[in-house]
């Protein structure tokens, strides 16, 4: 697997390249863009209908993923079919598996597994998301295999899952493989109803606890999310996944190790202009 920093210098020399051999003539226009201009290391621009990939870079690299390993956890805990009313406690087993992420969910917490799921995919809550995977069928080992087993039936050949929050840098895929797994998660429609909700309160040893979603775009009246997740270690940098339709066609895009806080968001508004600005220069050519 490629480092970063391996990635970062090859597409440096990538785009020089290109810079070069894609000078214009003297007195002649530019030639439009071929790829919108996404800051991002990584990322996937995919048309559902007719799986046609938009544009594209270290498409096929498996890198650390973070949080966006939440989605996988949700489908295989409600492929479980367990009770979404069910009560769960957080132990000292989800503080202790969740070190070196946030949460503000206490030792002794009782939340329904519903609740739970809502945290996890709305605002990435960690110990929630743990808990979700201990009280699986057979502990946190059958979830974890379940995942992978998801991942290898979903087609995700670059996938691998060791734990189910996203906090080890060693749950890793390709872009590419992420968009399998955001197609999967738009069609559960727990996971797109829960992902793309604006704010969630919760009453924890009956003080209120309100949380809000980490994507701003769901906010946003100008954009139509079906699905989403994002997520952030180190290793991984700030990544963002969703499903959304931009002039009338459904897309999946797809943005890993994002170097700023907001640079994902500037992203996904980069790429869904080069797509509207695609669409002008086709129907003005025509």
């Amino acid at each position: 697997m490629q480092s970063w920093r391996e990635i970062g210098l090859s597409v440096v020399a990538g785009v020089l390249l290109a810079g070069l051999m894609a000078q214009p003539a003297a007195g002649a226009s530019p030639a439009p863009r071929s790829q919108p201009e996404v800051r991002s290391h990584a990322f996937y621009v995919l048309d559902e209908a007719g799986a046609t990939v938009l544009a594209a870079r270290h498409e096929h690299t498996p890198v650390p993923i973070a949080s966006i390993t939440k989605l996988m956890t949700a489908l295989v805990v409600l492929d479980a079919g367990q009770p979404l009313d069910e009560v769960l406690t957080i132990t000292r087993a989800d503080l202790d598996g969740t070190v070196g992420g946030s949460s503000r969910i206490p030792l002794g917490a009782r939340l329904t597994r519903s609740d739970m799921l809502r945290l996890a995919l709305m605002s990435s809550e960690n110990r929630s998301t743990h808990a979700l995977c201990r009280n699986y069928p057979g502990g946190k080992p059958a979830c974890v295999n379940a995942m992978n087993a998801k991942a290898a039936d979903l087609g995700m050949r670059t996938a691998r899952f060791v734990e189910p929050t996203g906090l080890s840098s060693r749950n890793v895929a390709s872009p590419e493989d992420l968009a399998k797994l955001v197609l999967a998660s738009g069609a559960n429609p727990t996971i797109s109803r829960y992902s793309t909700a604006r704010d969630y309160t919760v009453v924890v040893k009956g003080q209120p606890l309100e949380y809000r979603n980490s994507n701003l775009l769901v906010k946003n009246p100008d954009w139509k999310v079906n699905v989403q997740k994002t997520g952030y270690i180190s290793e991984a940098g700030r990544c963002l996944v969703m499903q959304t339709v931009i002039d009338g066609r459904d897309v999946v895009i797809v943005l890993l190790n994002s170097w700023g806080t907001l640079t994902r968001i500037a992203d996904a508004k980069r790429i869904r202009s080069w797509m509207e600005q695609q669409v002008r220069r086709s129907a003005a050519a025509s």
